[in-house]
């Protein structure tokens, strides 16, 4: 296969592949942007590998950053972009099922290919646009097929991570996995809980957000490695399953609490315990705060008026989009909208009446008192009970003091 028409990232860094030729080495984009290219998909990093060792490459170019040189990476600098050079390489035995206890350089593209994870992540670009293809990826691409490199069990067990990644490229890509290496990574799955959670909950989470969702979830829940994931999901009924597979086919998820709150909410983690559930898997406290503050909305649990609404303000964006991924009706979700609209404030900072301003006025003495007043009257704002002026504010403090 001949590439005849570079994407722009890829032309831009061809003179670094030139380069590095006319140096007497080879040199070829590798990974991930080789594949995307090929699909018609937007390429994200772009990658080159070379038969040149760290220190050639570094007598090759002036600027270059050692990033990895461990483990053969240098950063080349060109135009004040960066670009990763990594040296063909072999590894050795994985004691800790994800990383190698020994990485040897060496000068053989093929050698280096057939480490890789799958077919269609093993192919590389010449300068000159030749595809090389040692392992029929171009094949598994045009038939949809995540397939190991070379013994599926080998890969699985060298790097259990990689289990997750099949996963994820199946929902990324929306394609199948092959036979034998499905049946690896079922039986290898137990290898799960070896891994980082923070590396498991990345591809996790990079699936719930892939554009076939629901296939990589179907697969995770046919090789049953669910049982072996962070927060006990694999005990979450299978009709909670059934529910978030309904929910991942409604429409594809651009941010990454809706995702979890989109697990969240029919699943039977009680709302008391989504901090814990979520810490778990080593999630941001922002994705932590958001799924507590919508979760209990999303479930029914809270009215949708005003005054609850405004307290999630901060979140409206996140609420709508979890509401349209859960089903709601167009008519509820309108609803919620106009309400969200026709808030007379949006935080406690737009009141007309400030503490200090309430204390001036000798009304109220600072204390406990001034402070449930302060929060009566952003609620009695909120809900329309009183216009947000300062008069009509102090004139609603004054007659609830005379009461008294």
């Amino acid at each position: 296969m001949k590439i005849d028409q570079f994407p722009s990232q890829m032309a831009e860094a061809r003179p670094i592949l030139q380069k590095i030729e006319d140096a007497g080495y080879e040199a070829f984009f590798v990974g991930g942007a080789v594949r995307d290219m090929i699909l018609g998909d937007t390429i994200h990093d772009v990658d080159i590998a070379s038969s040149a060792f760290p220190q050639e490459i570094k007598m090759i170019f002036e600027n270059t950053v050692d990033t990895g040189i461990q483990h053969g990476t240098v950063m080349v600098l060109d135009h004040h972009i960066g670009y990763e050079v990594t040296t063909f390489r072999t590894e050795s035995t994985y004691t800790d099922y994800r990383r190698p206890d020994e990485v040897t350089f060496v000068r053989s593209l093929s050698e280096d290919l057939k480490r890789r994870d799958f077919t269609i992540n093993a192919l590389a670009l010449k300068a000159n646009g030749e595809v090389v293809d040692l392992f029929d990826g171009l094949t598994d691409l045009k038939n949809g097929l995540i397939r190991a490199v070379g013994n599926p069990e080998e890969r699985f067990n060298e790097d259990a991570l990689r289990i997750m990644r099949a996963i994820r490229f199946s929902a990324q890509l929306d394609f199948a996995i092959e036979n034998q290496t499905k049946t690896a990574l079922t039986d290898l799955a137990p290898n799960l809980t070896k891994i980082a959670v923070e590396r498991i909950q990345v591809e996790f989470e990079k699936m719930l957000l892939s554009p076939a969702a629901s296939r990589g979830l179907q697969q995770a829940l046919d090789s049953h490695l669910l049982a072996y994931l962070p927060g006990g999901v694999g005990h979450w009924p299978l009709t909670t399953w059934q529910e978030i597979l309904t929910i991942l086919n409604r429409l594809q998820i651009s941010q990454a609490a809706i995702a979890w709150i989109n697990l969240l909410v029919p699943s039977p983690v009680k709302e008391q315990d989504i901090a814990s559930f979520l810490r778990e898997w080593k999630l941001s406290r922002a994705v932590i705060k958001t799924a507590q503050a919508l979760v209990p909305i999303l479930r029914g649990k809270v009215s949708l008026d005003a005054w609850h609404l405004y307290q999630v303000e901060a979140y409206q964006e996140q609420l709508i989009e979890g509401m349209h991924s859960l089903g709601f009706t167009k008519d509820k979700i309108e609803l919620v909208q106009q309400i969200f609209e026709q808030l007379p404030i949006r935080n406690a900072r737009q009141m007309a009446l400030s503490g200090q301003e309430l204390m001036q006025s000798g009304v109220v003495k600072p204390g406990p008192e001034m402070g449930k007043l302060l929060q009566h009257l952003e609620k009695a704002v909120v809900t329309g009970e009183i216009p947000n002026q300062q008069a009509a504010l102090l004139a609603y403090v004054r007659q609830e003091k005379r009461n008294d």
